[in-house]
């Protein structure tokens, strides 16, 4: 990791003076193709390391579940390494290993991925490995009723052990009324208790088809060579239909939605949810097709996405930001955290988070006040230029960072993939973000954060119980 103090140094420099020569002179040579049987390929050469990053991405996740089976989509990515005719649970994760490689997956509201990080001499096998699973994943009941327990632990200690997890989890829940983000990833645990190994057999057969699936390769090949192994390994996969995706759009909010949770905390805390506009495919249109479309509402919606973003960051982006100067710092500081984030892209709903601890002394309210107050200045002051060029070098800096890690170009591909945006998406929003100005972060500041958009939540701290056992020692989680 770079010095601490250097690394926003030179990232500044190197972006502010380089980063508009490299996109400019040097885009990704990254292909695209499709094989037969409707599985996409995305090929990204990088050179410089004999290293490859392998994933498969499935366009399914948590919001492609129905009701009564949260859960599912995340159990499969589990049951996945259970094994093929030719190979037994855990013979995967052993293979890859003795090939040199790691290798993990995750779920999340929109996808699934699976990948590996592998010397480039052993792609090869691993594509055989990955496609073989991909089309032939099997396993027994009692695999399934073993694994299920060491999904329900990792639930207990990722969201019940964690009082800020509930209470987002039920604030989450209370946020969205159609729209399937209102589950979470993990499932609940009612729906966890009454899962069948054939419900999550049901979902693989469903769901896991080529034309529902990428497979992205980023390091050192070429893609002559990962087009012939696709054919050779993916292409010999059955076609299957597609599910057709039913929209499940989410009504219009029309007034405060407040929750207040109890749990065993030491401290309160508070999140205010605030629902605001999504950047879409259509948002990163080539400039002459988004000129014929500019003034149309959805791009004006695209536009407002990007100038949340730089308001997010504006507000807690960086060290001494907004947020962290006014609420953190200083003798009458009102709260001990502070945050700000903004959902820019996803399948589903995005929402504009702020968050705080209330210092010693202070209380839940009092922050989340104090928390719309840095807003509502900034929608009547607006922001300097010094501290929009800052935000903007900034994500521009973390994008070639980002560039070092073939592992991080695969992901950033396979998730673009997913929300069907284009190959050179990356450049297109550092572009895009380019352009966003001080009058429209203004803007955004006094449109989206109104209490009718507004779910508010509040940790209400309970005493600790100290006669609750200790836990057992956990099964190892896979990621």
């Amino acid at each position: 990791m770079p010095v601490p103090f250097l690394a926003p140094v030179l990232a500044f420099v190197f972006a502010l003076f380089f980063a508009p020569a490299l996109f400019a002179q040097a885009p990704a040579k990254v292909e695209q193709f499709t094989l037969a049987n409707g599985l996409t390929v995305i090929v990204k050469p990088d050179r410089r390391a004999p290293t490859v990053a392998h994933m498969l991405w499935v366009r399914v996740g948590s919001m492609d579940e129905v009701d009564g089976t949260s859960g599912v989509a995340h159990a499969l990515e589990h049951m996945m390494f259970k094994g093929t005719p030719d190979l037994k649970p855990g013979e995967f994760s052993r293979r890859v290993a003795v090939l040199g490689g790691r290798e993990n997956a995750f779920t999340s509201r929109d996808a699934t991925a699976y990948h590996q990080q592998i010397p480039a001499s052993q792609l090869e096998a691993v594509m055989r490995l990955e496609a073989d699973r991909f089309a032939r994943n099997q396993w027994a009941d009692d695999e399934f009723k073993r694994e299920i327990e060491v999904i329900k632990e990792e639930r207990r200690l990722r969201t019940e052990d964690s009082p800020h997890a509930l209470m987002h989890e039920a604030a989450t829940a209370m946020m969205f009324t159609a729209s399937p983000y209102r589950r979470p990833v993990v499932g609940w645990m009612s729906d966890l208790d009454a899962m069948t190994p054939d419900d999550v057999r049901d979902f693989y057969r469903r769901w896991y088809v080529p034309g529902n699936a990428a497979v992205v390769v980023a390091g050192d090949v070429d893609g002559p060579q990962v087009r012939q192994l696709a054919e050779k390994y993916y292409g010999r996969i059955p076609a299957q239909a597609t599910p057709v995706r039913k929209p499940r759009l989410e009504p219009l909010q029309t007034g405060l939605r407040r929750l207040d949770f109890k749990a065993s905390a030491s401290q309160a805390y508070v999140s205010l949810a605030f629902k605001v506009p999504a950047l879409d495919a259509r948002d990163l249109a080539d400039p002459a097709e988004a000129a014929a479309t500019a003034s149309s509402p959805t791009a004006q919606a695209g536009r407002d996405a990007l100038a949340l973003t730089v308001l997010a960051a504006v507000l807690d982006g960086y060290s001494g930001a907004r947020l962290e100067r006014a609420l953190v710092q200083g003798a009458g500081r009102m709260a001990d955290s502070a945050g700000a984030s903004n959902g820019l892209m996803g399948r589903g709903p995005q929402v504009f988070m702020l968050d705080g601890v209330p210092a010693e002394g202070k209380t839940a309210q009092q922050v989340a006040d104090a928390l719309r107050q840095q807003v509502t200045l900034i929608a009547r002051d607006g922001v300097s230029e010094a501290e929009l060029n800052r935000v903007k070098t900034q994500w521009v800096a973390s994008e070639i960072y980002k560039l070092d890690s073939v592992f991080s170009q695969a992901r950033e591909l396979g998730s673009h993939w997913v929300l069907g945006l284009p190959l050179d998406a990356g450049a297109r929003l550092i572009a895009r973000l380019r352009t966003v100005s001080g009058d429209e972060v203004k803007a955004v500041a006094a449109r989206y954060f109104g209490d009718d958009q507004l779910t508010q939540a509040t940790l209400l701290p309970q005493p600790l119980d100290q006669t609750r056992p200790a836990r057992a020692a956990a099964p190892a989680l896979r990621h």
